[in-house]
Parts: structure tokens; sequence; C-alpha cells
């Protein structure tokens, strides 16, 4: 046991000192922090340059009914299409709506010209001023006014509360849907970047020698665990301190921007003016709401134990994958077979979040190679303790297999050299007697 703690402190003192993990685990935070004020920045301060759009409208249903914007010039023209677009170059807008005589009931036949691809806002802007006002053409046909229309739509903002042991408890659908998301990717990526760092750091070793400098004072098991465990504790230390720089710098900005009232009331006063604002303004209120129904600790503690979990049972298939192989460039017929139930779990993680009862969010959260993924986007729904308890069980079981597995591997190919590899060697190495 002294010798695996040996080998975890030196490799966790090796990377901590690494430039490259200071700058990426300080920066990190901050670039992205960064990025996203410096994307509220632009989007509050930035004042885009205004689009002309010509319209011929042959039909004669829309005069005027195009309403110039602040970003959006409507200019009506009272000539050919053909001639329009003959001289589309020198009458300078940024694009040409024409609307040939249309039947209401099936509006057919509008075009918009444009020399490049038209910006999504100016397509909707169109769209939604043209279905307007042949909604309200028809209504004038079946003897409604905009008034009869007005009070007949009905809006519904349902409210979604928890029923739990303890009472009841609001929740949010989005928030619940964006958390287990994000957590989801999150251990997807720090599995995949640790358990290369494993292969890399053997395939290192193995490369220049030093390992069989090593195995003679240390267990290839001892040498291969002590790997393992220096490398999670690297991770969980930059975790970590992401997680508080993250808060540091999320609360030095709200106390830099004075808020000392509810966050909703800042993102009121930040959002721009416009229509694109308005919805977020309506919303602003809740978000705050919105952000208090997620249970950040328990998403939090569950996180910490299926990226251990996770780690060490592909952190160990990656040193077998180090162990066998000399290179980077022949680690790759090794690699894709342990990266497939990664990938395959977030291929299916949309179908998961839609239904995070259904019984391939369950199976998969019990399968050891999926279930740091799937069962981190089910999280955040709610799941009875009997599942987690038994999908941190068969995990935790994966783990111990797959090290078993990986160490009988590991003993051998760490002291083969220049020998071509495949999976019948490997079989062979497993139950080759040492």
């Amino acid at each position: 046991m002294n010798k695996i703690l040996l080998v975890v402190k030196r490799e966790y003192i090796t990377r901590v000192r690494k430039k490259s993990f200071i700058v990426m685990t300080l920066l990190t935070p901050l670039l992205f922090a960064g990025l996203i004020g410096g994307l509220l920045w632009i989007a509050t301060t930035e004042q885009s340059e205004q689009k002309v759009i010509a319209v011929i409208d042959d039909s004669g249903l829309f005069k005027d009914k195009f309403q110039s914007t602040d970003d959006l010039n409507f200019l009506y023209l009272h000539q050919d299409v053909e001639t329009a677009k003959t001289n589309f170059s020198q009458l300078g807008p940024d694009g040409l709506l024409y609307i040939p005589k249309i039947d209401i009931y099936h509006p057919e036949g509008i075009q918009l010209y444009s020399e490049s691809n038209p910006h999504f806002g100016v397509i909707n802007k169109i769209e939604n001023t043209l279905e307007k006002e042949i909604e309200y053409l028809k209504m004038k046909q079946l003897g409604l006014d905009q008034q009869t229309l007005e009070n007949i739509e009905t809006r519904i903002s349902l409210k979604t509360l928890s029923l739990t042991s303890s009472g009841i408890k609001a929740s949010n659908a989005e928030a619940t849907f964006g958390t287990a998301y994000v957590s989801s990717l999150l251990i997807y990526f720090f599995l995949f970047l640790y358990g290369v760092q494993v292969m890399k750091g053997v395939i290192e070793e193995k490369y220049n020698r030093i390992i069989e400098v090593i195995i003679s004072s240390i267990k290839p098991f001892q040498l291969m665990m002590g790997k393992i465990l220096g490398i999670a504790a690297v991770g969980l230390t930059q975790f970590l301190v992401w997680v508080l720089l993250s808060f540091l710098v999320t609360a030095s900005g709200m106390s830099l921007m004075g808020l000392k009232q509810d966050p909703a009331d800042l993102i009121t006063e930040a959002a721009p003016l416009g229509s694109e604002s308005a919805v977020l303004q309506e919303a602003a209120p809740g978000m705050w709401e919105m952000m208090e129904s997620i249970p950040f600790t328990y998403v939090m503690v569950t996180f910490v134990i299926y990226f251990l979990g996770g780690y060490f049972l592909y952190a160990s298939l990656f040193a077998v994958v180090g162990s066998a192989v000399d290179s980077d460039a022949d680690s790759q017929q090794f690699m894709f077979p342990i990266t497939i139930p990664l990938i395959i779990s977030i291929v299916a993680l949309g179908f998961v979040l839609n239904d995070p009862d259904g019984q391939i969010a369950f199976w998969m959260s019990m399968i050891p190679l999926t279930s740091p993924v799937i069962m981190l986007g089910r999280i955040p729904f709610g799941v009875p303790f009997w599942q987690l308890a038994m999908s941190v069980t068969l995990l935790i079981g994966g783990f111990i297999f797959t090290t078993w597995v990986a160490g009988r591997i590991y003993r051998v190919g760490i002291l083969t050299h220049g020998s071509k590899v495949n999976y019948k060697t490997l079989t062979k190495w497993f139950f080759q007697n040492y």
C-alpha cells in the first residue's frame, strides 16, 4: 500500500506542477466567464447595421404592412420584378421581397432574392408579417375582427411542482433538462480526458524505458493502481478548483455590477432593447426561482461518485491500451472499442432525457460502461434510491472487475517492446502465469 501511495504522490505532484495544468485550471473558469460576459456586453451595446429589404407587392394585400425597425428597413418599389432583379445591385437593398398575386388560402410563390444568405431574423420578421396579415384577411372574410381573435387566443404557463416525502417543492422542467444535459456532457468529457492521460502516461514511461527501472522495486499492479489513483486526484483537484473559481467569479461579477437586488432584476436591466429581449425580460422574474429549483448539492455529490467510479473503470482499460502499444499511433485500434460505450451513451442521451424513467434509461443507467453518463442525465429528474444504489453497486463491481482484468494484461504488456499486438495477444497475456 505504501508503494501505491508513493506512485500516487509522484503522479499527483508531477502533474499539478506542470505549467499547462496550472494555466488551464486557473484560466478555464475565467475564460468561460469572460466569454459569457463578452457576449452579454456585445448584446447590450452593439448596434447592428440596418438591413434594407425592397418589397414588390403585386397582390396589393400587403401595402404598408411591413413596419420598419431600427435594424430592418422595408422599401416599397413600384416596378416590374424582372427589372428590379436586373438592377438589384444598383438599388442597394440587402434583399428583394416579391409577392405575386396569391390565394390567401394557398399562399404560394412568395420569394426573397438576395446576393447572400439572408439572416434568420430577417426571414422570421417577413414570415410573421405575412402570416399575421393573411390571418387578418381570412378573419375579415369569416366576419371576425382582431379583437375577437385576441379574446379567443389563450396562453397557458404550466407551473410544475415536485411531490416529495418532505412536502411540495418547486421544480422547473427546462432547468432540470439543462442540468441533466450539462452534467452528462461534463462527465463524458472528464472520463475521456483523464482516461487518455493514464494511457499516455503509461506509453511515455514504456517508450522511455523508465518502466523497467520502476518495475524492479514495485509490482506492475501497484504501479497501475498508483497511476490511476494519482490522475484521479489530479482530476478531482482540477474539478473542485473550477467549481470554486466559478463561484468566486460569479459572485465578484454580481458585486461589480451592483447586484444587491434579486438577480432576476439584473437580467431584466441588462437585457437589450428590442423584440428579442422582450421574452427574456418577461421570463427574468422566474429565472432565479428556476435556478433555486435545481438540487445542486445532490447533483454535485452524485457527479463525484460517478466520476470516480467511471474513471476507475475506463482508466484501467486505457492503462491496458498504454501497456500494449509502443506509441500513440498504435493505440487507435484499441481505443475505439473502449470509447464505443461512451459514444453510445451520448447518442442515447436525447432519448433518455425525453423519457428518464423509460426502459432504455433504466438499463443503460445500470450497465457500468454507460451508467456514468446516463445516470447523471437522470439524476436531476429524480431517481428512486434503490435504482441509484443498484447502479452505484454495479459500477463499483464493474471497475473492480475491469481493474483485475487490466492488471493481468498490464503486468505482461508493460515489459513487452516491439511486438505486434492484437486482441489474441491480449487474451494470451491475460491467461499467462507470471
